[in-house]
């Protein structure tokens, strides 16, 4: 549905340089598929999502839309919708006008319009509510409208801006549900801007994760969090202990990768290093104890809660298994 290939964006800078906010970014995403672009705030993925969408222009490379080259293309031309942060809802016009706001303006005859309406808010679970104003709505409802005006016209794509960024923790929980369920039911191309790593691996199909404005990895969301290429991803993609290679015996250039909830404490395991607990909070199923490693590294091990007898200042074997540890030199 969306073929990059060596897309790069400079933006000039009073009095210096340009600063490159993409450099040479090549992907494709697939028709029906939930991609995401996940990375930390200036890695670029909102610049990537607005040159899709045709708000900037590409300082060299090319986009594809459904195998058309749209360079130089106006969003209003493009097969895309965009549904933002701060939702964009018109305060003065009622939620079935929001919906039908785009519809009007590519002058879609009024039955239909009234249909397509009716159609989106029905797809969103806001069937009832098309009379209210917005400012009568919460702010999971508000979202669900600027979810319902963004497919009304049935975009061959929908990008997702940070959408789910102003809702509480369990609303933003909820939405994360009915985004994959929209997206499952309209069969569209969701792309989704965001920089928290859990609503990434729970929504996407696959992730680009970005940093400095190239693509870091590229793959599924259990493949990027299982096999990171580089300490930055294994850092940035969830908890991740980044223990020095001299630390273990080993390559002093090397950085041992090892998740949190793979490292095992005591035991008769031959152990693969020691610590002192610095230390333990309970999280209810989970404990997580803090270590401290002999040459000052910090280690965290998260267990299943079994009412464990360690305690702070004990000295503990830690170990895991072989195909928990990934082997980074970057």
């Amino acid at each position: 549905m969306i073929e990059i290939e060596g897309l790069g964006k400079s933006f000039p800078v009073k009095g210096g340089k340009n600063v490159e906010a993409l450099k040479d970014v090549s992907l494709t995403i697939g028709d029906s598929e939930f991609f995401t672009l996940l990375g930390p705030s200036g890695c670029g993925k909102t610049t990537l999502l607005r040159l899709i969408a045709g708000f900037e222009q590409p300082s060299i490379g090319s986009i594809r839309l459904d195998g058309r080259d749209v360079a130089g293309l106006p969003p209003q031309k493009r097969p895309v919708n965009t549904v933002f942060q701060s939702y964009a809802l018109f305060p003065h016009l009622s939620v079935a006008r929001n919906v039908a706001f785009g519809l009007e303006m590519q002058h879609v005859p009024t039955a239909e319009t009234r249909a397509r309406v009716q159609e989106a808010l029905a797809m969103v679970r806001l069937g009832e509510l098309g009379a209210r104003m917005p400012a009568e709505l919460s702010g999971g409802q508000q979202q669900r409208v600027a979810l319902a005006r963004a497919l009304a016209p049935k975009p061959r794509v929908l990008l997702l801006d940070e959408p789910l960024s102003a809702l509480d923790l369990k609303l933003r929980k909820q939405m994360q549900a009915e985004l994959k369920r929209l997206q499952a039911e309209t069969g569209i191309a969701f792309v989704l801007v965001t920089h928290d790593q859990e609503e990434a691996l729970a929504m996407s199909d696959r992730i680009a994760v970005m940093d400095s404005g190239e693509v870091q990895q590229l793959g599924t969301p259990r493949d990027i969090y299982d096999n990171p290429h580089s300490r930055f991803v294994a850092d940035f993609m969830g908890e991740s202990n980044l223990i020095p290679g001299h630390e273990l015996g080993r390559d002093p250039a090397l950085t041992i990768a090892v998740r949190p909830e793979r490292v095992m404490l005591g035991g008769t395991a031959t152990s693969r290093t020691k610590g002192t607990i610095a230390s333990i909070t309970f999280l209810g199923l989970d404990t997580v104890y803090d270590l401290t490693l002999t040459g000052g590294t910090r280690v965290r091990a998260r267990r299943r809660d079994i009412g464990e007898t360690l305690g702070l200042g004990d000295s503990v074997s830690l170990h895991w298994p072989p195909e928990a540890e990934r082997e980074l030199r970057a």
